[in-house]
């Protein structure tokens, strides 16, 4: 069974000064680099997924901008993969799904943002296409969000989707207990 790493939507607009900042989105985007670092080091496959707004009026990451482009931190090299997408869900209307099944990739090492909305949107998806998910919970961060007047703080936001997608959906690791079991990793 191939795996690829799946990093999804770590893009400037996220960062601080960003235009929708993502409380912890730094210290994720060092742990989602850590493991990069790995597969890049292992010539495992990378596949980079970029969010670009197709909505009229939205106010981050418009197409052109610095905040669309991938951090820094995870910036893509000549020959991986990017993915573009104008949903939340990594799958739709983008060429993934043909990617990985063309290539045998069946199991996905996720790491991105917002782990409310596109790592969760696509996670279930790649459950649904018959993929087999390990998401690196250090390696995505959340926005804090509100809902009939409680608010829920980023910390908890995350939590609950961790705790939901591993329910069913994947196997939930930090980043250096999935490297230290990843040496046999194909």
């Amino acid at each position: 069974m191939e795996t690829a790493l799946l990093l999804i939507d770590i893009q400037n607009d996220y960062f601080p000064g960003g235009k929708m900042e993502v409380p912890g989105s730094p210290q994720a985007s060092l742990m989602a680099k850590k493991a990069l670092d790995h597969f890049r080091n292992r010539g495992l496959p990378v596949i980079h997924v970029q969010h670009i707004a197709a909505r009229v009026g939205a106010t981050f990451l418009v197409p052109n901008s610095e905040g669309v482009e991938i951090h820094e931190h995870v910036k893509p090299l000549p020959g991986e993969l990017v993915v573009q997408k104008h949903y939340p869900n990594s799958f739709r209307d983008t060429p993934l799904l043909d990617h990985l099944k063309d290539n045998g990739l069946r199991k996905l090492v996720v790491c991105g943002m917002m782990t409310h909305m596109c790592v969760d949107a696509s996670v279930r998806a790649a459950f649904d296409h018959g993929c087999a998910c390990v998401v690196l919970s250090d390696g995505c961060a959340a926005r804090g969000l509100s809902h009939q007047g409680v608010d829920v703080s980023a910390e908890f936001v995350h939590a609950a989707f961790m705790s939901a997608l591993g329910a069913v959906y994947a196997r939930v690791l930090n980043t250096d207990d999935f490297l230290a079991g990843a040496a046999g990793l194909k």
